[in-house]
């Protein structure tokens, strides 16, 4: 301070020109420099490997090289599949019912639950819990088997496996067209991802693995009565400047998919009842990749895309890998009173599949019993009592 005092005091004093512009450009320099250190860096984004449509339905086609770039070792456990016919109106119609879902009256969803399922079929929200702890209110679903309304009539089964074996709860009188939409996209999907499975198959057989042990993911898939359709709708909500950049898993949390195979469509925004375009390009998808970098990843709207699950992981004894991955919800505040719709196909083991868990392939060890096997069912239970409220 005494140093300060005794420059302001000098009469005529001043820094030369020339050394106040560097300093000043110093100053500047250094400013961005914090400013770059303080921003996390924007994760890449990658486009999906593809696969024309015309060419997965051929079933003596060798697709091993897309299969293993999309879904191998190295890939990102997601593959899409272009030009399915019927499928752009498919989506359309059942995502634009999404918001009509969530808006029945609460009366009506409050019939449309079933706590028994533990919330999984019919309507759930504010059920599932989110990485802090805290339940998830961000978004609603409705769930369904879209290939079997009631999958058995085994009491016993239904008691034991509430969550794949109750039969579907549609909103009839309120909302008819949601069955019919929800059974044609998911019925589709399903078709798709049989014939994906097929060259699934094909891939792991050239690997060296030989026969599964077990079912093949194609013959897992056929035979099941597990498979579930969750419609998703995000709801609207108001961000604000000091919001802007939130976490990558602001609207659906990190996990990786439990099932077989899941197909995802892309999603559907919309303002005030308008169709837009998602308003903030970092908001989407994102994947942690196998030398554990975050990257987003992108599909055309019209694309199906299929992500690899747990169960398929370890059935093909790790030639086909599973990826953990997330949702970022838009964030800036063009983003505002935008909600998102979209749907899920999990396709899944039947529930008394048996499950032999190597142990190089090491998810959920604490889960897994001494003798490394569960049933499908078994293993599922397990799972869900991390992420829901209900018997422990």
């Amino acid at each position: 301070m005494e140093i300060g005092r005794l420059v302001r005091t000098q009469p005529g004093w001043a820094p030369p020109a020339r050394g106040r512009r560097r300093h000043l450009a110093l100053s500047a320099r250094r400013v961005r420099f914090r400013a770059a250190m303080q921003t996390p860096p924007v994760p890449p984004s990658v486009r999906t490997v593809s696969i024309p449509f015309s060419d997965l339905k051929e079933r003596d086609i060798d697709l091993s090289e897309k299969i293993e770039e999309g879904l191998g070792p190295n890939g990102l456990g997601i593959i899409s599949i272009a030009d399915v016919p019927g499928f752009a109106v498919l989506r359309k119609t059942l995502l634009r019912l999404a918001p009509k879902v969530a808006n029945l009256p609460e009366d009506v969803k409050k019939e449309l639950e079933d706590p028994d399922s533990r919330f999984n079929f019919g309507w759930s929200h504010g059920k599932e819990k989110l990485e802090s702890g805290k339940l998830d209110t961000f978004k609603g679903s409705f769930y369904a088997n879209p290939i079997l309304d009631v999958p058995t009539t085994d009491d016993v089964l239904v008691r034991r496996y509430p969550s794949y074996c109750q039969p579907n709860i549609w909103p009839t009188s309120h909302l008819p067209e949601l069955e019919i939409a929800f059974k044609a996209l998911g019925k589709l999907i399903f078709e798709v991802g049989l014939m994906l499975a097929h060259h699934c198959d094909r891939y792991v057989m050239q690997q060296g693995v030989g026969p599964y042990d077990g079912e093949s993911l194609e013959q897992t898939i056929a035979s099941s009565r597990c498979h579930k359709g969750r419609l998703l709708y995000y709801y609207p909500r108001q961000f604000s400047k000091q919001e802007e950049g939130g976490s990558v898993s602001s609207w659906c949390g990190w996990h990786t998919d439990h099932g077989s195979l899941t197909g995802l469509t892309c999603a559907l925004f919309t303002r005030n009842s308008m169709e837009i375009l998602c308003p903030d390009s970092a908001a989407g998808l994102y994947i942690r990749t196998r030398d554990d970098k975050v990257v987003k990843v992108t599909f055309e709207e019209n694309e199906l895309a299929y992500q690899i699950g747990e169960t398929t992981e370890i059935l093909s004894r790790g030639r086909l890998c599973a990826t953990p991955h997330c949702v970022k919800a838009p964030s800036s505040e063009n983003a505002s009173n935008v909600d998102r719709s979209t749907f899920a196909m999990f396709m899944q083991p039947d529930w008394d599949e048996k499950l032999k868990f190597p142990s190089e392939i090491p998810y959920h060890q604490e889960l897994i019993p001494p003798n490394g096997t569960l049933t499908f069912g078994e293993y599922s239970e397990r799972l869900v009592n991390k992420y829901y409220q209900g018997k422990a």
